[in-house]
């Protein structure tokens, strides 16, 4: 179903996406991570929704409907290493810290840090190029949407 969009992604220099292929794409990565504990927690998919629809102005329906094709995705997708990669490529650097406070609102949702969610998370930051200290940074700011 999504053979074409990931051969694009996983090129060897891959194109700028466009925008609806980005979301796709930080949705599938955001139900990778919430996926990694080996439980994908209602809350988990409920959070995966309120930043897809905050994040790019969508509807509650129009949210869900993508997590959906998001999850899809993430099962068709390659390994975490090629696939976050993939997405640094293509796209842009100033949207990646953003990404990375995103992941850490999954990690939280449930009320449990995992050690599998927070591996992955400090492996996709790396991947992603984005520092420990920003990336620390985006979980303070997600511990606060979560707190306030």
């Amino acid at each position: 179903m999504f053979a074409d969009f990931l051969n694009r992604l996983i090129q060897p220099e891959p194109e700028v996406l466009p925008d609806a292929d980005a979301r796709l794409a930080l949705g599938a990565l955001l139900v990778r991570l919430a996926r990694s504990d080996g439980e994908y927690a209602r809350e988990e998919a409920e959070r995966i929704d309120r930043i897809l629809a905050t994040r790019y102005e969508l509807s509650p329906w129009e949210a869900t409907d993508l997590r959906r094709r998001a999850e899809a995705l993430e099962g068709e997708a390659p390994d975490t290493v090629r696939f976050t990669r993939a997405i640094k490529d293509a796209v842009a650097y100033e949207d990646r810290e953003a990404v990375i406070e995103a992941l850490w609102e999954v990690v939280l949702a449930d009320g449990i840090r995992d050690q599998e969610e927070d591996g992955l998370l400090r492996l996709v930051a790396s991947l992603l190029g984005v520092n420990d200290r920003d990336s620390a940074l985006a979980r303070h700011r997600a511990e606060a949407k979560r707190d306030g």
